[in-house]
This record gives structure tokens, sequence and C-alpha cells, in this order.
């Protein structure tokens, strides 16, 4: 639906039965996966690429850590997404429930009830993807979804800001694993050494 007027609503997603069977499908594999690690490759809205590494465990728990020299941090834990920019010393601080990324976070991940809908499917050769939004939030912004294919295996999403800005995060060399410490999933500012352990 590229070049709508910004007020514009696209007309509400269809399902067919094999949209369906696939959906059902996504949320299956989405639900069994207690935790894992991965590398990732994460590309802007500018383009600007930047990679490291994730720690996901649902319920809504995600760490990403970015390689050296990028000191910046992006936590997910105790409902909480916190972002912090050391360059600008700043701590950005959203409830998950209002992110797109609170969707695969849940603790049953539902991808067309409970407040989530589905509004695109498409499937390709190796590929399927479905874009998600929350109910009656549309202005939040959406979520997207890939997921190669035989087998099923989330590889990849796309998220789209409230500016309508797009960061598309790969991820490679997936491990499954968890749990993960709690201290994981906590933002704690290193305004003064810490002694390790205490």
């Amino acid at each position: 639906m590229r070049g709508l007027p910004a007020m514009a609503q696209p007309a509400p997603f269809v399902m067919t039965p094999a949209d369906q069977a696939l959906v059902s499908q996504m949320e299956t594999y989405l639900n069994q996966q207690t935790g894992l690690t991965a590398n990732f490759l994460q590309v802007a809205a500018d383009g600007s690429t930047r990679t490291g590494k994730a720690w996901l465990q649902r319920p809504g728990k995600m760490r990403f850590e970015y390689d050296p020299p990028d000191k910046q941090l992006l936590v997910a834990g105790f409902g909480l997404l916190v972002y912090y920019d050391p360059a600008l010393n700043q701590t950005t601080n959203i409830p998950l429930g209002s992110t797109p990324l609170g969707i695969l976070l849940a603790k049953h991940v539902n991808l067309n009830a409970g407040g989530v809908v589905v509004t695109n499917i498409q499937m390709q050769p190796g590929e399927d993807d479905i874009t998600l939004i929350r109910k009656g939030k549309a202005a939040e912004g959406s979520l997207t979804l890939v997921f190669a294919t035989d087998p099923l295996e989330l590889r990849q999403w796309v998220v789209v800001d409230a500016q309508g800005r797009q960061t598309r995060v790969s991820l490679y060399d997936i491990v499954p694993g968890g749990p993960y410490p709690d201290s994981l999933f906590r933002f704690i500012p290193a305004t003064s050494p810490m002694p390790s352990g205490g």
C-alpha cells in the first residue's frame, strides 16, 4: 500500500486457509522457543549497519550488545524496553507492551488474537513473512517476522516505529539455550566501578 496518504486506512487483511495454517505453524514454533543466543546484523533506516550479540528469553526478556567500539545497549526485561546511548548519556525507557517487539516476547505468542492483528503475509521460495500490529495501535508501528522455511526458523524481523523508520535485524549462528541470569536483562548504569559478583 505504498503512496497512501498518512490518514488512509488499508483494507483489512483477510487470511486464506493456507495463511491461517502458516500462522498456526509460526505460533507453535515461537512458543517452543524459550531462549536463544545469536549474532545479529542490524540495518537502520539510514542504511547504517551494526553487529553484535543477542540473547532472547521468553517471556519478556532480550539483550542486544553491540560490537566495539559501539557501546549502545538495548535491554528488555521486567516490563520495560531500555535503550542506552552512552554518547548522549541518555537512557530511554519504554513499556515493553507498547512496542512491536513485545509481540515476539509475549508469554504466549498469539499472532492474530489477543490484541495482535495480521496486516500482511507473503510466501515466497525459502521465506515466509508476516506483518503484525497491535489492535487499535497501528500508529505505534509494525513488526514483520521473517522465517526461513523447511525447517521453519525465525531469521529476521523488521520494526517500523511510530515515525515510520525501519530497522531490520538479521539473526545468525542461532543457538537455543537458557534460562539466562536475570542480571543479563537489567540495565545497570556504569556510573562507578562495581565489584564483580557483588
